[in-house]
């Protein structure tokens, strides 16, 4: 159903703009010059020039079915005439459209974060309706709008930010709006709406800034669907604007716990703004400790005691420190109770408190969230590689779960989203160049086999329990040219932390695997394959696989864990998000090790060895494909099992 819908939104959207086009030149007098070029405020078309075809016209012959040229006509000596695009486009003659046209074509952003690409979607749109205003009806909102509105004010519920979209304001000024105000809150709306889709679907972070091997296929939605939706939505544009954002199960519990954090968080949590004084400790006495009472909720002096008289309503005594001091814990400032410059910042401000570390954290996982697609698919392979466990749903109900091995901080698993289309049993590995070089420097190619292709040599471990993919690996086809594989080393599945490999997973007991994703095979079935030369078995239906990278869930039982940051990427996605601001947020990469001139000078000859094999390898492949690479081991070192293992 889902993609019946997508589908039929992208007919929408083409069809929207084709219609746009036509209902904003239709009415415009043709012009013989060419029309500029397309620029990011205006709706322009270029000029046109079709060429009349020079090859003679194919026609069938009735005598013996063959094609015949005989009676096609002698092409035209002369050039073929340019044929003249639409014209662009006239203002409206009404005074509203008109002022929205002009500010469309006006250079002036919408919004700063607002992409070229949708300021023309949104142009488009706007043309399909004659350029009328579409969320101010009689010079107010409609009910779409406040519905729309209502929704943009409450992103915080789902980690955005409210501030980064704007909401116009019409009819409370004192003064009637004039046509350029209405149709300037008219497109800042748009702008600010379309924006808020685009985000809640992943768009305000740029994977490759995190690292180039994060490659999500993001499903930013177009400006002009996302209008178009709302506008025929009415009263239920909110819960259409709220779509946008994920609908998973571990999504909505993050969001249902971050709600509960800032809940517990903002609780006696006041506004108050005080004049400017000096620090004030516990003991102190000052004319805004009245104000901070008053602030809190407390008594205007401290009760006096059988030992002591009534306190003074300007000293800072145990009780307005104490509430200082909670109050600092729930901004995430030093809690001291010593009344700061910080304090007195954070108290006059009323807006969303300072993000605390466990809320950062919730934040930087939510948005990863988006990075997967809208509907994992009732059957499907997921992968948390800082979680070092694979599951397998069918029907979206967990099947089957085990460990696996990742990369390593210095080979990190990529993140993404593929199709498994086959496993094969019996498996050849192929070494690629980034390890050949390793084990020719190191001279550890015993079991290999030199294979010319185009004759140049690339390296070989044929089939057998000694091969560093195992018995069996699992093809998803793409750009890292990673996979899932079995290996012969089992004793690494023992560790807690299993990052050990060059980017590909490892599964412990593939064969119970198989049989989870496999519908026609049995581990039974499958094991009697071994040692019978290499076999390729295609699944009947390609299967999802998500390789992700959460480090902050919530699990079945309903628990808060956290995982291990295994790459660093915590660090730049707070930055990304505005949530940290200091470099030293971003985790740096494992430092190398410096090596002695001798060391070099014996190593070099190896290294000049390996580089040529290199570049020999490179050359005998012409595409980086994963069916011929694979990188389980650096240098294979192999924990052989007994024959007697499966």
């Amino acid at each position: 159903m889902r993609a019946a819908s997508e589908a039929g939104t992208g007919i929408a959207r083409t069809l929207s703009v084709a219609l746009a086009a036509l209902l904003a030149f239709s009415q415009a007098p043709a012009r013989a010059e060419e029309a500029p070029a397309a620029t990011e405020s205006g709706v322009v078309i270029r000029k046109a020039a079709v060429d009349i075809a020079s090859e003679p016209v194919v026609t069938p012959d009735a005598s013996d079915g063959a094609a015949s040229t005989a009676d096609a006509p002698a092409p035209s000596a002369e050039p073929a005439p340019a044929v003249e695009g639409p014209p662009a486009p006239v203002a409206p003659s009404e005074p509203l459209p008109a002022a929205l046209y002009a500010r469309l074509n006006d250079t002036a952003p919408l919004l700063q974060r607002l992409t070229g690409k949708d300021r023309e979607a949104i142009q488009a749109f706007y043309a399909l309706g004659n350029f009328k205003p579409v969320w101010i009806e009689n010079r107010a909102f409609n009910a779409a709008a406040h519905a729309a509105i209502a929704r943009l004010r409450e992103a915080g519920e789902d980690g955005l930010d409210p501030n980064a979209y704007p909401v116009p304001v019409v009819g409370k000024l004192s003064r009637p709006n004039t046509d350029a105000e209405i149709a300037e809150a008219d497109l800042k709306l748009s702008a600010a709406l379309a924006l808020y889709a685009r985000d809640a679907r992943g768009g305000r972070v740029n994977p490759a800034a995190i690292s180039r091997l994060i490659t999500p296929t993001l499903d930013l939605p177009p400006a002009d669907t996302v209008l178009t939706r709302l506008a025929a939505s009415g009263a239920g544009a909110g819960e259409v604007l709220q779509s946008y954002n994920p609908r998973q199960p571990g999504y909505l519990a993050l969001k249902k716990r971050l709600a509960g954090l800032r809940a517990g968080r903002t609780q006696g949590a006041p506004s108050v703004k005080l004049p400017d004084g000096p620090v004030l400790k516990l003991g102190m006495s000052d004319p805004r400790v009245p104000l901070l009472r008053s602030g809190f909720g407390l008594d205007a002096s401290a009760a006096g005691t059988l030992d002591s008289a009534p306190g003074e309503a300007d000293a800072y005594d145990r009780s307005v420190a104490d509430a200082v001091r909670n109050f600092q814990r729930s901004r995430g400032l030093p809690a001291s109770g010593t009344l700061t410059r910080a304090t007195v910042a954070a108290l006059a401000d009323a807006s969303v408190p300072k993000t605390s570390a466990s809320e950062a954290d919730l934040l930087v996982n939510m948005e990863r969230w988006r990075w997967l697609p809208p509907e994992l698919g009732p059957n499907y392979v997921f992968v948390n590689v800082p979680e070092f466990k694979l599951k397998v749903f069918r029907d979206g109900r967990l099947r089957d779960e085990t460990r696996v091995i990742v990369g390593k901080p210095t080979s990190p698993t990529p993140t993404f989203s593929g199709m498994m289309e086959y496993a094969v049993v019996n498996p050849s590995w192929y070494v690629p160049p980034s390890i050949l070089k390793q084990m020719l420097a190191s001279g550890r190619t015993a079991g290999f086999e030199v294979v010319r292709r185009g004759g140049n040599i690339s390296l070989r471990q044929p089939p057998g329990e000694r091969n560093a993919l195992g018995f069996i690996k699992f093809m998803f086809p793409n750009q890292h040219a990673v996979y899932l594989h079995d290996t012969p080393n089992r004793s690494l599945f023992s560790a807690s932390t299993r990052a050990f490999s060059h980017g590909c997973v490892r599964v412990d007991d593939p064969f119970r695997f198989a049989d989870a994703v496999l519908p026609n095979w049995t581990q039974e079935r499958l094991k009697k394959l071994i040692g019978k030369g290499e076999r390729t078995l295609r699944l009947p239906e390609k299967l999802p696989v998500h390789l992700a990278y959460f480090t902050a869930e919530v699990d079945d039982l309903g628990s808060y864990r956290t995982l291990p940051d295994l790459y660093g990427y915590d660090g730049p996605m707070k930055v990304a998000l505005g949530l940290a601001a200091r470099p030293d947020a971003v985790a740096r990469g494992p430092a190398k090790e410096k090596r002695t001139s001798a060391e070099a000078a014996r190593s070099a000859p190896r290294q000049a060895v390996a580089r040529e094999a290199v570049r020999s390898e490179r050359r005998a492949a012409p595409r980086r494909s994963s069916d011929m690479f694979g990188e389980p081991e650096s240098a294979p070192t192999y924990a052989y099992p007994p024959r007697s293992y499966w």
